[in-house]
């Protein structure tokens, strides 16, 4: 095995790659970790708003992941190919979707950022302190949806790298400005929950000057805005075909778990505090796998591009081995973090409690989620495969998870652990159909094109 593993190309280029994308994901829990632990300091109100609050940048994570995996699909195969053009138009019309998801976000937030709230619940506490949170968060959505698309770019043509040292200055730098807003440094005033989104938004607005830097240095993926304006119905139309899956399934996955919230949000704010320490763990848990997932799906890209189909079948069951040893990592991670995270949680007796067993649950599901998104997320939409995970998700999350999880809660009115229980089901739920579809290689497909740039088509 030693030797298998030291002169396979495969376990070469994905270990090269994993490493700076899970120092990406690494980081970016952290700063959530860090958000949790310093509003520790303010309350347990403080941190119960912005979990909620927070929601919506969930959401919007998941909408910019989907169109960066749409606009990964295709420029990983297209990067195989050595189409660089090709790059640059996906870019661009990647850049349009994403850029009009920002703009709908950042206005409600600033806006009507109360009504967004009451969705998840009716204390008027948390919706004070989240409406705040939401205005200043309006700022990090514009930034993000454009930075977002260029990282994913970048990592689909392999400078996985670049995209690390931007995610490094802004996940840093929002870590020190979370402490100098929270508690006052330096002179700043002290505004808690506030003072998160504005360390959010600042660190967001210096990645993305960042981003312009290099871009400016580049010599062939840009982050240029006349990108948006050039026109190849083509490739819109692929992106179409292959990305508004990619991002219905995201979407789809990532509200159903907010809907998860805003059931746990409607049992008490010891349930939500709790699952607040929760996310942060599971975060950590699953870093590894999730990174495995994302450079498996490059690579397959690349492989398949070339015209390789045969390798890429290899590979593909390759990075399921890796899956399910990640998976099995995530569950330890999350077990070994039980005794730190209840011996510093400032919570009441009650929240304390769900904690431990919420913790519990999760030491299991990390595996679950592990194998599902490296297949639907990874394996399926490198072989331009998007529609499965889509039609899987919206069966799974829309007609199991969600229907079970309001029954559980508000007809039965179960106690609290059986509801999250209930909830951290919809991962296992799929997995026969996810793995036999696998199974199948139905998902293997050279999506690339020729003659892109017929002078009808520029």
């Amino acid at each position: 095995m030693k030797a298998t593993w030291k002169n396979d190309p495969f376990y070469n280029r994905i270990f090269r790659l994993v490493l700076p994308i899970v120092i990406q994901n690494l980081l970016s829990a952290a700063v959530s970790s860090a958000d949790v632990i310093m509003l520790n300091y303010v309350g347990q109100s403080s941190i119960s708003a912005v979990s909620l609050a927070s929601q919506y940048a969930n959401v919007l994570f998941m909408v910019f992941y989907g169109l960066g995996t749409g606009a990964t699909m295709l420029c990983a195969q297209y990067y195989g190919k050595g189409d660089m053009r090709a790059i640059q138009v996906i870019e661009g019309i990647a850049l349009r979707f994403s850029l009009g998801f920002s703009l709908l976000f950042a206005g409600l937030a600033l806006l009507v950022p109360e009504g967004m709230m009451h969705i998840f619940t009716n204390d008027s506490e948390l919706i004070s302190i989240g409406a705040s949170y939401l205005r200043f968060m309006s700022v990090s959505y514009l930034c993000w949806g454009i930075t977002e698309v260029y990282l994913a770019v970048l990592r689909s043509i392999g400078k996985v790298m670049i995209s690390t040292a931007m995610n490094l200055l802004a996940f840093s730098l929002n870590i020190l400005l979370n402490a100098v807003f929270i508690f006052g440094l330096f002179g700043a005033p002290k505004l808690g929950a506030q003072g998160v989104a504005i360390a959010t938004s600042l660190s967001r607005l210096a990645e993305l000057a960042a981003c312009f830097v290099f871009s400016f240095r580049s010599r062939d993926i840009k982050l240029d805005f006349r990108y948006l304006f050039i026109r190849n119905r083509i490739l819109f139309s692929d992106f179409v075909r292959l990305s508004l899956p990619a991002l219905g399934n995201d979407i789809a996955w990532s509200v159903a778990f907010s809907v998860y919230s805003v059931i746990i949000g409607h049992l008490g704010t010891d349930a939500v505090a709790a699952n607040s320490f929760v996310v942060v763990v599971r975060n950590f848990g699953t870093i590894l796998c999730f990174g495995m997932a994302s450079a498996g799906g490059i690579l397959l890209g690349n492989v398949i591009g070339e015209n390789k189909p045969e390798e890429a079948l290899s590979d593909a069951r390759k990075l399921m081995k890796l899956t399910v040893i990640t998976g099995a990592i995530g569950g330890v991670i999350v077990l070994a973090a039980m005794p730190l995270v209840l011996r510093f949680a400032d919570l009441t007796g009650q929240a304390m409690y769900y904690l431990k067993y919420m913790l519990l649950i999760n030491t299991y599901y990390v595996m679950g989620a592990a194998v599902n998104t490296t297949l639907i997320a990874g394996v399926f939409r490198a072989g331009g495969d998007s529609r499965f995970g889509f039609v899987c998700d919206i069966i799974d999350m829309w007609c199991y998870a969600v229907p079970l999880g309001l029954l559980a809660a508000f007809v039965l009115k179960l106690p609290v652990m059986w509801v999250y229980f209930l909830l951290c089901t919809d991962e296992f739920a799929k997995w026969p159909w996810v793995i036999r579809h696998y199974r199948s290689g139905r998902w293997l497909n050279n999506i690339t094109r020729e003659n892109l740039f017929e002078p009808a088509d520029q």
